[in-house]
């Protein structure tokens, strides 16, 4: 069994910043062989925007691995949590989220995560299942396991507290209640990104308080957005939905900045490593990093989707962005010409050619500068058009939408 254990450990540190600590996570493995017993890997998501980005996907792989070893995921969508807002890594308070946003925000979750879970090892639990029985004497009690001190001690709120920016008490009960769903779910093994440390740690602290063996930590790296500067962040625009068609993630992929594609290839590809270094030595060698970045984009859009779209999208990309023409077969969009006298708002325009889902993504993309109508930047979602035939409508780099009037009388 030491082996074996030594075996999956070689496997599991791969790509992690830290495992705490190393020497009780080798005997977890051990002890879990020995009895039969997968470990309980937990993780948390909390349902604050609808979509999973790649940066979620790199603790999803990790997590993939560990039920390849044959152990199982607590799979946490905080939807009571996520009335709060995780406070990590940020310089002001949180926008709150209704109940709403975090129930309809959850519905996409389960989807989403077994595009790379094994459903079978997986158990999918939500937070408020525990939290909100809790009464104000429970919330005392857990709120006595720490201080005031220790949770100065995080980066994000000692900076806040220097700087004299507001720091709710709210904010303080989040690693309260993170750790708190440790016990819940009996946590032998927590995992999360860098950020996360501080209530990782606070986590072992409040399990041994209430009886349990304290969990094991990896923290693993945070993806930086396809600007190449800031974390990757559905709140920032600068995300890969791995919901988003093929075209969107191969081009996004493309405009990933070329220095930082090592980085994306090292903590989302399956390709090896001595493989990258050989893409590395042919770039410095002077060939274009366009080709690996192909590969790269071919590689992510074929996993959430498949070989044949991700050809497709590489494709597409060519027509557009290389040969700079405008697509062989945009989305056709007919409009009533009475429709069309009378002036159609820009984001019903963007609804019915199906490239936005709702009007407050419209509103969104327009504000973000991704929309134009024959080349021409829109900047007011509230703009009202008088569609022409032929007019190209277009959002963001890929998606066309040419517009045609119907014959007098005709409805669209």
């Amino acid at each position: 069994m030491p082996g074996q254990a030594a075996a999956q450990m070689e496997v599991l540190r791969r790509g992690t910043v830290q495992i705490v600590p190393e020497d009780e996570f080798l005997l977890k493995l051990a002890r879990a062989l020995e009895e039969g017993r997968p470990l309980r890997v937990k993780y948390g998501a909390d349902p604050s925007a609808p979509d999973i980005h790649l940066g979620h996907t790199v603790p999803l792989r990790k997590l993939r691995q560990f039920q390849d070893l044959g152990h199982t995921v607590v799979f946490i969508i905080g939807d009571f949590t996520a009335l709060v807002g995780d406070p990590s890594g940020r310089s002001q308070t949180r926008k709150r989220l209704s109940r709403e946003e975090v129930r309809v925000n959850s519905l996409t979750y389960q989807e989403q995560v077994f595009k790379i879970l094994d459903r079978s090892r997986t158990e999918v639990v939500y937070n408020s299942s525990w939290l909100s029985p809790l009464c104000f004497g429970d919330v005392v009690e857990l709120a006595a396991k720490t201080t005031v001190a220790r949770m100065l001690e995080r980066d994000d709120f000692s900076k806040r507290y220097r700087e004299g920016k507001p720091i709710s008490v709210l904010e303080f009960l989040y690693p309260l209640m993170q750790g708190y769903d440790s016990v819940a779910v009996r946590s032998d093994v927590e995992i999360g990104g860098t950020d996360q440390t501080f209530n990782l740690l606070l986590a072992r602290e409040i399990q041994r308080d209430y009886g349990q063996e304290p969990q094991s930590i990896l923290t693993l790296p945070l993806l930086e957005g396809i600007d190449g500067t800031q974390k990757m962040s559905k709140s920032l625009g600068n995300y890969i939905g791995i919901s988003e068609p093929a075209s969107e993630i191969f081009g996004k992929v493309m405009s990933i900045p070329d220095d930082l594609m090592w980085r994306y290839y090292e903590l989302l590809s399956a390709e090896g490593s001595d493989r990258v270094a050989e893409f590395k030595r042919r770039c410095a060698a002077g060939e274009n990093p366009m080709n690996f970045k192909k590969l790269l984009g071919r590689e992510l859009a074929g996993r959430f989707w498949s070989d044949a779209q991700a050809s497709e999208a590489e494709a597409a990309f060519a027509r557009v962005h290389q040969d700079r023409l405008n697509p062989e077969d945009p989305i056709e969009l007919v409009v009533a010409p009475e429709e069309a006298s009378a002036g159609v708002g820009i984001l019903d325009l963007l609804a019915q050619a199906g490239m936005t889902a709702s009007n407050s993504e419209g509103r969104r993309k327009i504000l973000e500068g991704a929309v134009s109508l024959n080349g021409e930047k829109i900047i007011d979602p509230a703009i009202r058009l008088r569609p022409r035939e032929g007019d190209i409508l277009r959002l963001g780099r890929r998606r066309f939408a040419r517009l045609a009037l119907a014959p007098e009388g005709e409805k669209k």
